[in-house]
């Protein structure tokens, strides 16, 4: 008999138990997700080792090394690079710089983009020059920047922050736009001021749209480093970059970007978990 009967300890009454009984099964949309979740992660793995082999596989065969390097020959780059000591050094200048810029270009970005949603006035003023200045080409502003900040710091911090301002800017205020006015004038009833308003309601209702900004600009305020870097430092991954494209070493520029790519995911996972901290009442599937 599947059926026990036994003694609870804090009540002292009998109770039924059962095996394998159904209220203890997991709930099927639950099972159904972490299968999902198992099957990506899989996939993933799979795919990644599959090109890789396939990288191998072509590279010297098909392609000369010469112009695409190999899995093997990558790895040795990068091993060669942790033990010239120059790695770690480079990382952190490029992670300083990018989340230097990340920071400013966020706080820039959240504010307009507040003051465009709350003042419409202020926003048909000043959008075409917004507009405008989103329209020129960002690389061709360094050779500006160099001449009016030189080639230290802050010319990377600036030019990075310009990346990230835009699309924080533009989703922020997305946000702001999206509140339900009815909440705004019942808020006013209650005899909120301006920035009451601003502070309890539209930042609010803004961070959904804001995380899904950041999200965006996590890459860009990265690129934004390198690509300042190319131009104006010696020191950091852009600079490795440059560096290894002008000495024709491929499996260096390789191993390089690959570091690159690796920060990419990690600063991108970073954020994705502070949002989900900060958004617990969104569901799992929106985040």
């Amino acid at each position: 008999m599947s059926k026990v009967e036994t003694m609870t300890p804090l009540m002292g009454k009998p109770h039924e138990s059962f095996e394998n009984d159904e209220v203890f099964l997991l709930d099927p949309s639950i099972k159904a997700k972490r299968r999902e979740t198992i099957v990506a992660l899989v996939s993933r793995v799979l795919l990644g080792v599959g090109l890789l082999a396939a990288w191998e596989f072509v590279s010297g065969r098909f392609v000369d090394p010469f112009w695409i390097s190999s899995p093997t020959r990558v790895a040795t780059a990068l091993v060669a690079l942790w033990n010239s000591g120059s790695l770690l050094q480079n990382i952190y200048a490029t992670v300083t710089e990018a989340i230097a810029g990340f920071g400013f270009g966020v706080a820039a970005g959240m504010t307009v983009g507040v003051l465009f949603g709350a003042n419409r006035l202020v926003a048909k003023i000043l959008d075409p020059y917004l507009v405008g200045f989103y329209s020129i080409p960002r690389v061709a502003l360094i050779p500006l920047f160099i001449l009016w900040f030189g080639i230290g710091f802050q010319t990377k911090v600036i030019y990075t922050a310009m990346l990230v301002f835009f699309p924080v800017f533009m989703n922020t205020l997305s946000g702001v736009r999206d509140v339900n006015q009815d909440l705004i004038d019942v808020i006013r009833v209650m005899g909120a001021s301006r920035a009451d308003t601003i502070r309890k309601v539209l930042i609010p209702s803004a961070l959904a749209w804001l995380f899904a900004g950041l999200r965006i600009s996590v890459p860009y305020a990265l690129v934004g480093a390198v690509v300042a870097e190319m131009f104006t430092s010696n020191v950091g991954l852009g600079y490795l970059i440059s560096y290894n494209a002008n000495m024709l070493d491929t499996s260096a520029l390789f191993a390089t970007l690959a570091v690159t790519t690796a920060l990419g995911l990690l600063l991108h996972k970073l954020v994705v978990q502070i949002e989900k901290r900060l958004l617990r009442w969104k569901p799992a599937e929106m985040l």
